[in-house]
């Protein structure tokens, strides 16, 4: 059930996509809304049609560095970060440090989603992020499945999930800055493509995955990830690896896309879920691509999409145009 925030002091941090969205939405539960930024919106005009709008709506908006470097005098209940807001902004740490509530974005968005919201898919990592939602994306659609993205500068999660039209699945990309202000989004199915230098900003990515924990093989820090995570009892680790799958891995045989994780019997079978060539229409995709799509492949897979529906995901891929990371 979605918190009672009627009458709440909240503090929104930063005024990106993501901030209004969630001044937008706090104000409109009745929350007492104080929204600053230290950007001059004098010298954005998209920030300043955002200011004018949050003045209408009755949030007070506050600008410039002297409210970004301390917690305002009437202390919030609750700070919210923007995307784009640092994890070490001085006040998200300040209000830390008091033991004030501090939630990203995305952490509000889950737990203001409306009754018989969609499941969600998450995907994180320090490289195709962008990639790995196209690609699930539609191999979900090829399975007739309604499809949101979210989480990127031009979806922010909220609007998403405050989205009036219906949809089956939210498919979302989790920056780490979300990632560090999240305690309860419970996806699905989640993965960490790679763990890159810093493999702690990760590591909420796999907590409270109910269905399965996609792990990168060729990265071990990702399973390391999914070992030390606090998943919901049952949930499985998925490996997806650019070798020949072992059990409980989503892989390659020759050009061949082989699932032994969602299989009958996976010790003696696999299912093929399509070919490398399906991915670039008969040309050789990148080798990252490769990557993303066995990533996006093992996350349909987990929520049962059948191997056809994969394939022509990777196809429909294919002739949408090169990727981007």
């Amino acid at each position: 059930m979605a918190p009672d925030l009627t009458g709440t002091s909240v503090l929104v941090v930063g005024a990106d996509r993501s901030g209004f969205a969630a001044a937008d939405v706090l104000a409109e539960r009745g929350a007492r809304v104080v929204l600053v930024e230290e950007a001059d919106p004098a010298a954005d005009l998209e920030l300043a049609e955002r200011m004018k709008i949050l003045d209408v709506l009755g949030v007070e908006v506050r600008v410039g560095p002297e409210h970004t470097a301390t917690l305002p005098e009437e202390i919030p209940r609750l700070v919210v970060a923007g995307a784009d807001c640092p994890v070490d902004h001085p006040l998200l740490t300040a209000a830390s440090d008091r033991g004030i509530p501090v939630w990203g974005a995305s952490e509000l968005a889950w737990r203001l989603r409306p009754g018989g919201a969609a499941p969600w898919l998450t995907v994180t990592g320090s490289s195709g992020v962008t990639t790995t939602l196209r690609l699930l994306t539609e191999m979900l659609r090829s399975a007739d499945l309604r499809v949101r993205v979210a989480g990127d500068d031009e979806h922010p999660v909220l609007e998403a999930v405050m989205d009036p039209e219906p949809v089956d699945v939210l498919v979302v990309g989790l920056a780490a800055e979300q990632l560090h202000w999240s305690e309860s989004i419970s996806p699905l199915a989640s993965v960490c493509l790679d763990a890159g230098e810093d493999p702690g900003q990760w590591a909420s990515i796999y907590a409270n995955t109910r269905i399965a924990c996609v792990y990168n093989v060729e990265d071990p820090q990702t399973e390391d990830l999914v070992r030390e995570a606090d998943v919901v009892e049952g949930a499985r680790a998925i490996g997806f690896t650019v070798g020949v799958p072992r059990r409980s891995m989503i892989g390659l045989v020759e050009d061949v896309l082989a699932d032994r994780a969602f299989v009958d019997h996976p010790e003696t079978s696999a299912a093929e879920l399509g070919t490398i060539s399906d991915l670039a229409g008969g040309s050789t995709p990148q080798p990252e691509v490769v990557q993303n799509a066995l990533a996006a492949a093992a996350l349909a897979r987990a929520v049962g999409i059948p191997p056809a529906a994969v394939r022509d995901g990777m196809r429909a891929f294919a002739a949408g145009g090169p990727p981007t990371t």
